[in-house]
């Protein structure tokens, strides 16, 4: 059992950065893939980022912008976010997967409680 709480949400303008933690209890932390994904109101929740101990993964839409990051003797990962847009505005959620990592949120097995994030214009 993987227990993940996200934090570092919060509101900031057009432009500024954020950067995102997600504690993961657990001694196997450094197995699992590690996924970001949020989720706006009334939208579907879609993928951000991913790492696993070699690689990392982006969307599109984030990719230049955002970087994700672990530190496995914290059992912590990271989302480094910079130049943010108001469509970037949701509630960001952190995920383990045990078989690899994917960009489906169904595939996922843990998930933290969610911290918002909001852009303003």
């Amino acid at each position: 059992q993987v227990q993940l709480v996200e934090s570092g949400g919060g509101l900031v303008q057009t432009g500024g950065s954020l950067r995102l933690s997600c504690a993961a209890s657990g001694r196997t932390f450094n197995t699992y893939a590690m996924g970001w994904f949020r989720q706006a109101p009334g939208k579907e929740r879609e993928f951000v980022a991913a790492t696993t101990t070699a690689y990392t993964y982006y969307a599109d839409s984030v990719k230049g912008r955002f970087t994700i990051s672990r530190d496995n003797p914290k059992n912590t990962v990271y989302l480094q976010m910079n130049s943010l847009k108001p469509e970037d505005t949701a509630v960001y959620y952190c995920a383990a997967r045990k078989s690899g990592w994917s960009q489906r949120a169904l595939d996922y097995d843990y998930w933290g409680q969610g911290t918002q994030v909001t852009v303003s214009s």
